[in-house]
């Protein structure tokens, strides 16, 4: 599919600030999604990844697109590729969430450029983000989004990990039901992690995925408990192929210099995520 891409680059330079509050509730419910104990309180930490359940964009029905998203053109560029998906992205951390803080979130688009490669027709949007608390700045995100038409490869066989090994690793089930639970403390309606159906007839997937954002969620998790379960100044992630539910999948870490680095493999043990932290 050709792109009108110099529209589509109309749109960087839009900016959007919301606001929000990291309640217990929402905190807790993180918490157990990630299965740890839901005893947070005012003032505690905020669980690893809390800023990918503030402020999602709360459409009407009537404005969700087929997939179930939130229809196109408004602050994200109107691109015409079905297919999307999270590539990965950027955090510089400055503070820290806290249980009761209210975040103010300041999104610019700052980039959308095209691309084709053996897998058709590729636009990637990148998003900034600046999350403010009550300390000052927390947080600054870049988040890196792919589309691409439903005739794509689904990904192929997972590339390799980077280093056979490692010193901490988890293993994760990945029930439908963890997905479900995900995606409603997130507010995703993605159809693609709930909807087996549609991922099947309409985007070609044999089975649900796994969010991007909760696999670095567990990657970000591990990089602070091997950093003292401190946060990491920086750390950034990339997925490298789907992850489907239906069987356990290994979050692993290996220290590297003053910092770490992480990966996740399916079940096959092919990589879908990878992440340096330092």
């Amino acid at each position: 599919m050709d792109l009108d891409i110099d529209h589509l680059r109309g749109w960087i330079g839009a900016t959007r600030e919301s606001h929000d509050e990291i309640s217990p509730r929402l905190a807790n419910s993180l918490a157990a999604v990630l299965d740890e104990d839901p005893t947070l309180a005012p003032g505690d930490p905020a669980p690893a990844g809390i800023q990918w359940c503030l402020s999602p964009e709360i459409a009407p029905m009537h404005r969700l697109g087929p997939d179930g998203h939130p229809a196109r053109g408004d602050f994200l560029p109107p691109v015409p590729l079905p297919r999307r998906m999270w590539a990965g992205g950027e955090l510089e951390f400055t503070g820290e969430f806290r249980v009761g803080d209210a975040i103010r979130r300041v999104s610019r688009v700052g980039d959308v450029t095209a691309k084709s490669g053996r897998t058709g027709t590729l636009c990637f949007v990148a998003v900034h983000h600046a999350y403010h608390g009550p300390r000052g700045l927390v947080l600054t995100e870049r988040h890196d989004i792919v589309y691409r038409g439903v005739d794509a490869p689904t990904g192929g066989t997972p590339p390799a990990p980077p280093r056979a090994d490692a010193d901490q690793r988890l293993e994760v089930e990945a029930t439908a039901v963890l997905l479900a639970r995900y995606s409603a403390v997130t507010f995703n309606g993605h159809r693609i992690h709930y909807d087996r159906e549609y991922c099947r007839t309409e985007e070609n997937y044999p089975g649900l995925i796994v969010h991007g954002p909760l696999q670095a969620t567990y990657l970000l998790r591990m990089a602070m408990q091997m950093n003292g379960n401190r946060l990491p100044r920086r750390f950034r992630f990339r997925g490298t192929s789907p992850l489907f539910d239906g069987a356990v999948f290994r979050v692993n870490g290996a220290a590297e210099g003053t910092g770490a680095q992480l990966w996740v493999l399916d079940r096959t043990g092919g990589m879908t995520m990878q992440a340096t932290a330092g």
